[in-house]
């Protein structure tokens, strides 16, 4: 039981072991906070591990009742005199507090921190505090039965009714790659403070350039207090210290301090330049704050152009090409999330050639260490503000709820400069198309959805009034309220046809998005993580677990209608896993691969989705834990900032070889392409020479798709004047059509030191496609690659864990040819 004693800081961390019970008393129990009950639950031995097998349909029970969460500390005598609050960094949602059982704070915002008054309510000794967390499913009904007309929400995400009642993260109530169980709790600091003359509120920033090259950052600080006072305030940047002595009223007070760098070095995203860094530290009597600063300017262009207008990035002058993925929630219970998990996530990003992610906006706004992390390793942020693929209320109350939590979140990440663009929603337009309701009815529905966009508009702007903000996603611009699905000409694009309409993968060359923000493909989990869910008698397709680690109606069945189409079918559960994940990459490919030869009409690529919430079959690139799908090692070689790509054109009957630079610098690329025998005998076919000038992208070479035998594939190598180098094939037709002769595929593993192994993979025909997989997780050097007859590479394993000292590891090797049970 902490306690408080005259001597020490005036803060008591209330994080740690608290009593947790139903509000029935049927269960009682230990949690850990910060945590979630579910979790709490599970270490408990009351419930099993909901990820497993289909227990996820065992632990309903669990959302549907109240929690009531309890803990004791201690005050000593001369200690409980003052102005005493609670510090609440995210309550879970709907949540009434009591010290000492007087009600302090009720709570229905997640994503709100809140610093209730509990001075009147405080003793000397023993202090109880009691947080009941109610049923977000009960709240949701009550709140929608007390709306004036009936506000719709998308069944197929969410099996939990009524979720869009709620400032909680939508995927709680389920979505179409996440776990059902509207998880709560407590999350982040919860501790309480004794206010001195005043606390920090808020620290802002904003960089105003100057025409020498200097930058005068101005540091805004807000400050509270209950009364009138004066109170010193220490502001300090990488080595510059100014003291002030402020006066300050009752309520807010704002104070802004300038400093001005002379020469201040830039911060570039990844791939860029460097991603130079300052930290800026604003501190008074018992309260300190630590912003990250990096010095940049973004802008986001969208003049008019000959399509329409454009929708590009300029960083610091540049424009950048945006190559990337959108971002869900690292777990679908937040005390399995750790900063550590977090950052091997966005690393990956960074390795796969990234240099941006969307932050989507069903989940959380993330911590200030997760952009902490993002600011460091260059990850450019699109922040999603947190609507999804809903209709919200718009009475007074709710807008009121929004705004707030706007204004808190803005203010705490917009200094961040990684931050790129705020962004007001995810969807919301295109739902109003969605809901019988909605159809009958638009112009209310739409009346409705303006007052909230504008709301969140004025919030941000009052906030930060240099953010960058864009109204919606997918979206043609401020004020045009069409669903920009398919609009080729301006904004920002969704394109789910080839996924959602069983399109073919040609099909995403025939749109010509300015920036695409959501396209995607699915794939089975690999197989080390199956295995953490499955018991061997589940590992078919149809099986009731693998259904129930399938969210997306009618997705198992999609998956292997592609197969049908460009496959044959493989030959057993295994390979079905690993060919899915290969039609993954092939899909998001094609589409990559066009759009970025559109360069500058199209100026970036976002795929969905980075990671995964829970092991389940999703449009991730990183199975959940963290391990590289197929197509993500796919990924770092088409996101590469100097890449080649064979396009063929829209008849078929050319192929052109795209060229393309996201580099400031101009490169010389030599490319060679091969004919590759179905046994795997290459041949030279031709080769080129060109010059592609920064930041562009061009035709190399085209030839005749006549030139390439039909019983022959072409293969190509590349390298760049700069050493980028690369390599890939082009198929005419399907892969099914091929008669591939047997690969010869081979494996040798030896350790290669620091419990890595070296794994040596050859083969004596043509092997495409080669995935080498471990029975254990961890990354290899390369994979997902191909190798003609008498090649042989040599790649490096790394295991996520050292496995214990008599344990190696089994690796299994899969091919097209061998996939197919082709012999």
């Amino acid at each position: 039981m902490p306690a408080l004693s005259s001597s020490q800081a005036e803060t008591v961390d209330l994080s740690g072991t608290w009593q947790l019970a139903s509000s029935d008393n049927s269960h009682a129990l230990t949690i850990a906070i910060p945590g979630d009950v579910h979790s709490a639950l599970q270490t408990a031995g009351v419930i099993a591990d909901p990820y497993a097998g289909r227990n996820e349909d065992d632990v309903q029970w669990v959302a549907h009742k109240d929690w009531v969460l309890e803990r004791t500390f201690l005050l000593d005598t001369d200690d409980v005199p003052g102005h005493w609050y609670l510090d609440i960094e995210s309550l879970d949602t709907i949540a009434d507090v009591y010290v000492n059982d007087r009600l302090v704070l009720q709570a229905d915002n997640c994503f709100r921190r809140y610093r209730p008054d509990v001075g009147a309510a405080l003793m000397a000794g023993e202090n109880r505090l009691r947080v009941v967390l109610h049923s977000s499913i009960a709240a949701g009904a009550e709140r929608q039965a007390a709306q004036p007309f009936y506000i719709p929400y998308s069944t197929g995400n969410s099996p939990i009714a009524n979720g869009n009642m709620l400032r909680k993260p939508q995927c709680h109530f389920g979505w179409d790659w996440n776990i059902a169980i509207a998880p709560l709790g407590i999350y982040g600091t919860i501790a309480l403070k004794k206010l001195a003359v005043a606390r920090i509120e808020h620290v802002t920033t904003r960089q105003v350039p100057q025409a020498n090259g200097a930058v005068d950052l101005q540091v805004t600080v807000t400050l509270f207090a209950k009364e009138p006072g004066i109170t010193g305030l220490d502001f300090l940047l990488d080595g510059q210290r100014e003291h002030l002595d402020c006066a300050v009223n009752a309520g807010e007070t704002r104070i802004t301090h300038v400093f001005t760098v002379d020469k201040p070095s830039l911060w570039w995203p990844a791939g860029s330049g460097e991603q130079a860094l300052s930290e800026l530290t604003v501190s008074l009597a018992g309260d300190t704050v630590t912003r990250q600063i990096g010095f940049r300017t973004i802008e986001l262009l969208t003049d008019p152009d000959e399509a329409g207008s454009r929708f590009a990035f300029r960083v610091n002058g540049r424009e950048i090409f945006c190559r990337g993925a959108n971002w869900i929630p690292a777990d679908a219970l937040m005390s399995r999330v750790t900063p550590e998990g977090v950052e091997d996530l966005l690393q990956s990003a960074v390795d796969a050639n990234m240099n941006m992610i969307r932050i989507w906006g069903g989940g959380f706004y993330e911590p200030d260490w997760f952009y902490d992390l993002c600011d460091r390793l260059g990850l450019m942020v699109w922040q999603d503000f947190m609507f999804a693929c809903n209709l919200y209320p718009s009475t007074p109350d709710f807008l009121e709820n929004v705004a707030a939590e706007v204004a808190y979140q803005v203010k705490r990440l917009s200094s961040h400069p990684s931050i790129a663009l705020w962004c007001g929603d995810n969807e919301l337009v295109g739902a109003l198309t969605w809901f019988e309701e909605s159809r009958r009815d638009r112009d209310r529905y739409l009346v409705s959805y303006d007052r909230l966009n504008r709301v969140i508009e004025n919030s941000i702007k009052a906030a930060a009034p240099e953010a960058i903000w864009w109204p919606s996603s997918p979206s043609v611009g401020p004020l045009n309220f069409g669903d920009a699905w398919h609009a080729d000409g301006s904004g920002d694009m969704h394109y789910w046809s080839v996924w959602h309409e069983n399109k073919s993968f040609d099909n995403y060359r025939t749109v010509r998005p300015r920036f695409c923000s959501e396209f995607g493909f699915q794939s089975y989990t690999s197989m080390s993580i199956v295995r953490q869910f499955a018991q061997q008698k589940d590992l078919n397709v149809a099986s009731p677990v693998m259904e129930a680690h399938q969210k997306n109606a009618g997705g198992n069945e999609r998956i292997a209608a592609t197969m049908f189409r460009y496959f044959r079918f493989p030959k057993d559960f295994s390979n079905f896993v690993y060919l899915s994940q290969i039609q993954q990459g092939l899909a998001i490919r094609t589409a990559v691969d066009y759009w970025r030869s559109l360069k500058p009409h199209c100026m970036g690529t976002l795929y969905w989705q980075l990671n995964d919430t829970w092991p389940v079959a999703s449009w991730a690139s990183l199975d959940y834990g963290g391990n590289w799908k197929a197509m993500h090692y796919m990924t770092r070689r088409f996101f590469q900032p100097v890449a080649i790509a064979a396009v063929p054109s829209s008849d078929g009957k050319n192929i052109a070889f795209s060229m393309v630079n996201d580099t400031a610098e101009p490169v010389t690329v030599e490319l060679q392409t091969f004919l590759v025998s179905l046994s795997g005998e290459r041949q030279p076919l031709m080769a080129a020479a060109g010059t592609c000038s920064p930041d562009r992208a061009n035709t190399l070479l085209t030839m005749a798709a006549s030139d390439v035998p039909k019983d022959m594939l072409l293969f190509w190598t590349f390298e760049a004047s700069n050493g980028m180098r690369g390599e890939g094939h082009h198929i005419h037709g399907t892969y099914k059509a091929l008669d591939l002769e047997p690969s010869g595929l081979s494996i040798n593993a030896l350790s290669g030191g620091e419990g890595a192994y070296d794994i040596t993979v050859a083969a004596t025909g043509l092997a495409l496609h080669v995935m080498i997989e471990a029975d254990i997780e961890g990354r290899y050097s390369d994979n997902a690659f191909d190798l003609t007859a008498g090649e042989s590479r040599t790649i490096r394993f790394t295991p996520k864990q050292a496995p214990a000292a008599d344990r190696v590891p089994v690796f299994t090797g899969y091919d097209l040819h061998s996939c197919q049970g082709n012999g």
